[in-house]
């Protein structure tokens, strides 16, 4: 498995010459799954124009940004996971700043309740009549910071809207607005004051993204981005290059990416060894398989493919995984990870060709 991240703008090159009867014979033999028939680019496009307008704050964090844009196009959330001072809200921030939509931050916190959340009913003593307040929930985009340090009954507040899209109160149903993409980041180092997230809640993100420090070169650049910019002003060149309509147009063009049943069989397989595996307390869910099924055509989607390669789930599993499963307890004081678990079962799987 690797951690590589594609560039969709480097297409792969094509002859100028004029195709001769064998170059004919050559192609009418591919098989009809690895033949485009989408047009996909509004998908790439978008992926283009997004990452340029990140790019002009952000240096480096490709896969981060990579998995962020694929989670919008097949309607997850992502929980991002980082020390303090890696981009990890300025990412989320940017990346709704590159989107012609709504968007609210919530930072979370120990006296943080519910109804602070999803709104509450109050009475209007001009109408006497109760009416529905809504809460910083019902937006497009929301950026929730530091997940973590809300207690559990406001963690439980986010599980029917991840969800269903829809929120609750009082015996109302009130339905979000579409695109609706919760990215929620959290502090693993810090551990004061925090509440463990329960699996039920992290079942319901598409991704973690585990975001790690930059490299040296990275850091440098980083100095010289803003060393005569100390109030980070560059963060208003950031324009909109995406709208709701584009959102939803990406969307159905990713659910129309085909996939052979021999890679929907490969899918199982890995979801399955994840359950039976000797290291693993606790393994993947079905919703963890439909997860890989839809981030992987998303990728492909993004890299101008209208089919789903095995790299591409492979290039998903571990973010997709990494959240589902626990490690045995005898595992986790061995000092081991859970990716060397998704490795482990990557690599027993044969891959199908």
């Amino acid at each position: 498995m690797t951690d590589e991240h594609f560039d969709p703008t480097e297409p792969e090159e094509k002859s100028s010459q004029p195709p001769t009867e064998e170059v004919v014979e050559e192609e009418t033999a591919i098989p009809v799954w690895q033949q485009n028939r989408l047009d996909l680019s509004p998908v790439f496009n978008a992926v283009i124009n997004i990452k340029q307008e990140l790019h002009k704050v952000i240096v480096g964090q490709e896969k981060m940004m990579d998995l962020l844009i694929a989670s919008i196009f097949c309607n997850g959330h992502v929980l991002i996971e980082g020390v303090p001072g890696i981009a990890k809200t300025l990412t989320a921030r940017l990346l709704a700043q590159t989107m012609a939509v709504d968007f609210s931050r919530i930072q979370f916190t120990p006296d943080l309740m519910p109804s602070d959340v999803v709104g509450t009913t109050i009475f209007n003593m001009q109408t006497s009549e109760f009416s529905f307040n809504a809460g910083p929930i019902f937006s497009n985009i929301v950026l929730i910071d530091e997940i973590n340090r809300a207690p559990a009954k406001t963690q439980a507040a986010l599980f029917e809207v991840m969800e269903e899209h829809q929120v609750t109160v009082d015996g109302d149903t009130h339905k979000m607005g579409l695109p609706f993409f919760v990215v929620a980041t959290q502090n693993p180092i810090d551990q004061e004051g925090t509440y463990k997230l329960p699996e039920a809640q992290l079942d319901r993100f598409l991704f973690k993204i585990n975001v790690d420090y930059p490299g040296l070169e990275e850091e440098k650049s980083i100095l010289r981005l803003f060393r005569n910019d100390f109030s980070q002003k560059v963060k208003e060149d950031v324009c909109p290059v995406f709208d709701a309509e584009g959102i939803a147009q990406c969307r159905q063009l990713v659910e129309q990416v085909q996939i052979r049943e021999e890679l929907l069989d490969y899918i199982a397989e890995v979801i399955h060894h994840t359950r039976n595996h000797a290291d693993l307390f606790l393994g993947a869910s079905p919703r963890a398989s439909l997860a890989i099924l839809k981030a992987s055509k998303a990728i492909a989607a993004m890299g101008g493919r209208d089919f789903v390669t095995p790299d591409d789930i492979r290039f998903v599993a571990y973010p997709v995984l990494n959240h589902r499963i626990i490690l045995t307890p005898e595992r986790e004081m061995e000092g081991f990870d859970g990716k060397d678990v998704v490795e482990d079962i990557l690599k027993k799987i044969e891959v199908p060709r």
